[in-house]
């Protein structure tokens, strides 16, 4: 078989080679089970949380909510220092989970300020103490890393060989810098030289959103992964469909499956966040309501929508014209 039949191996698990990624407000667990669906075994990680947050949690932030059915899931922290991540850990332990990730890569400004993210890049000495803490308080758990190529100087080798040593089982790397944030073009040069200076697996992050870019990736880096972030918000298939791709079949979505999954993710919103649940779907919706007839006014009149139940009828309304169609096609 080749490169991209084959799983890779964190720790003591396989996974196939796209991996969900984590988008803060995006891939939370009403998502992560519609892309269950249609992925049952590939990896997905959760949206960051900071372990004071999962540490102090009660119940009402739904940082440690989630179902069973989203496994195998990576659950991704973020940390300042080591005050909070004994009792993160056991919390997160308690839950159920694959993985443990520590986010070294995120660039917002909140989160750099307090000194985490991708500013622990700049910081070796305090990085190395989070993560020996962290690998101590999973003895049993795959722990991961996520990195960019640096703060504001490009240091990901070192910085990567620096987790290797503390005991990590994988690495994710966005090769950009954090002042770089998610614009310009990645640096594959210095995601192939962290490949090749590691023993453990290395994930790529960024702009992988078809098998094309995927391949083309693979080709100048070597990795052994793709977190696809951003190219899954909106396609729960996304993963099946770059698995599809890379065998060489054709994978299309209908206009009635997606908008036979944009009413069930409506129904698991609701179900997750109450009454914020119609909010909480209105950034997912232009995604679902786009390539047909009357799309552009009706996104422009739902995503302003304050009742639920109107947005449901509308949804409703188009998967059975689309069912129609489909039937009237089939004759």
């Amino acid at each position: 078989m080749s490169y991209w039949q084959t799983k890779f191996k964190i720790g003591k698990s396989e996974y196939p080679r796209f991996i969900g990624g984590p988008l803060d407000g995006i891939t939370d667990s009403p998502f992560r089970k519609l892309v269950r669906e249609f992925s049952p075994q590939n990896l997905q990680y959760t949206e960051m949380r900071h372990v004071a947050c999962v540490a102090h949690d009660k119940g009402g932030t739904k940082a440690l909510v989630f179902d069973q059915i989203e496994r195998p899931l990576n659950y991704q922290v973020a940390a300042n220092d080591v005050t909070y991540i004994a009792k993160a850990c056991e919390k997160i332990l308690a839950c159920g989970v694959d993985a443990v990730d520590l986010n070294v890569g995120c660039p917002a400004k909140n989160v750099i300020r307090s000194g985490g993210g991708s500013s622990l890049m700049a910081d070796p000495v305090r990085l190395k103490l989070i993560l020996l803490e962290l690998r101590r308080c999973l003895p049993h758990v795959a722990f991961t890393v996520k990195i960019r190529a640096g703060f504001k100087d490009k240091n990901a080798v070192e910085i990567a060989k620096l987790i290797q040593d503390c005991g990590a089982d994988a690495l994710a790397i966005h090769p950009r810098l954090q002042t770089e944030h998610f614009m310009g073009r990645p640096d594959y040069q210095i995601a192939a030289q962290v490949k090749r200076a590691l023993q453990i697996p290395v994930i790529f992050s960024g702009d992988v959103v078809n098998f094309k870019m995927a391949k083309m990736t693979y080709e100048a880096t070597g990795v052994d992964a793709f977190l696809i972030g951003r190219g899954i918000w909106g396609k729960p298939w996304k993963l099946l469909e770059l698995e599809r791709h890379a065998n060489g079949e054709v994978f299309n979505v209908s206009l009635e499956t997606i908008m036979h999954f944009a009413v069930r993710h409506l129904d698991l919103m609701l179900e997750y966040y109450g009454d914020a649940g119609v909010y909480n779907f209105r950034k997912h919706l232009p995604f679902y309501l786009k390539g047909f007839d009357q799309a552009l006014s009706l996104r422009k009149k739902l995503v302003v929508e304050n009742s639920a139940d109107a947005v449901k009828t509308n949804l409703v309304m188009i998967l059975e014209q689309a069912r129609e169609l489909n039937h009237a096609r089939s004759i």
